[in-house]
């Protein structure tokens, strides 16, 4: 299969890595401007696997491709588009953005059935160009149980290097199980500009991200998922108390964060289900004031 990866970061850079060490054919499509930057190769560093793979680079999908990953933040999605010429043929887009809402964005470019929405859980970091550092001790992807025909061949190469891959029949409950663990850690962590384990022994800023939990799981269920507020706390007290969130090292860095796209479907949600949503609200408010605006 020929899988073209948009956007060269910490997911797509561990996503091109694992398919082209199982020999999967790879292009990894880049903004033109950073085509001399890459070096043509994918080092990963993982507790499942280090290598180093010669993978092709790209400014633009020229060529047919079985699978399209879509692994660029939410905030770039229009600009990343734009290396996707609408000639190309590609069998199934498989978005792995945080949110929700860019799963209608992409079907209405490319048709509903050939978007195929799916998660990924990880934290994974590009160190520089081309090299990827796998920190989280677990990879978890899911995706929609539409693809499973399309997606086999490359979820048995993620499962044999360490991945945990499953496919969800519910895609309503598929995309909220993410946003509801990610948003509440994403946001409180970005708000004490701390790691999740600083979080959870601050007794306020603990019970914050428990209600914004819940408060994410309500939208949901409303929304046609099928959440247990409880399972989700559960898995968030089993992160490594030094984890940060990619939104908190965006902030940190000086970058634009995901703060809608993470933020936005719960705050609206809740808007359209007259669900309160106070706890969110709260951090949305703080991180905004760190970033001045």
């Amino acid at each position: 299969m020929h899988h073209g990866i948009l956007g060269a970061g910490g997911v797509g850079g561990l996503v091109g890595a694992v398919l082209a060490n199982a020999k999967e054919q790879v292009t990894l499509i880049v903004r033109p401007e950073a085509l001399s930057q890459q070096p043509g190769t994918l080092s990963l560093e993982s507790k499942f696997g280090t290598f180093t793979v010669p993978v092709p680079l790209s400014a633009q999908a020229d060529s047919p491709l079985d699978v399209l990953w879509i692994t660029v933040k939410a905030t770039q999605l229009q600009s990343a588009l734009q290396s996707i010429p609408a000639t190309t043929r590609i069998g199934a887009v498989v978005p792995l953005l945080n949110g929700i809402d860019h799963i209608q964005v992409l079907r209405e470019r490319y048709g509903h059935d050939r978007v195929i929405p799916a998660t990924i859980a990880v934290e994974s970091e590009r160190t520089a160009p081309g090299v990827i550092v796998h920190r989280s001790p677990w990879v978890r992807l899911n995706a929609a149980s539409a693809g499973r025909s399309v997606l086999k061949q490359p979820f048995d190469a993620f499962r044999l290097f360490g991945f945990e891959c499953n496919f969800i029949d519910n895609e309503v409950t598929l995309l909220w199980s993410k946003l509801a663990f990610l948003a509440p850690i994403a946001l409180s962590t970005t708000a004490a500009g701390a790691p999740i384990g600083d979080v959870i022994s601050n007794v306020s800023r603990k019970s914050r991200l428990e209600e914004c939990v819940r408060e994410a799981c309500s939208v949901a269920n409303a929304s046609g998922a099928a959440l247990d507020p409880d399972t989700v706390l559960g898995n968030v007290g089993k992160l490594p108390p030094q984890m940060r969130s990619s939104m908190q090292k965006d902030v940190a860095a000086g970058r634009a964060p995901e703060l809608d796209a993470i933020a936005g479907p719960i705050l609206r949600g809740g808007k359209e289900h007259s669900l309160p949503t106070p706890a969110t609200h709260h951090l949305v408010d703080e991180i905004q004031a760190r970033l001045g605006s």
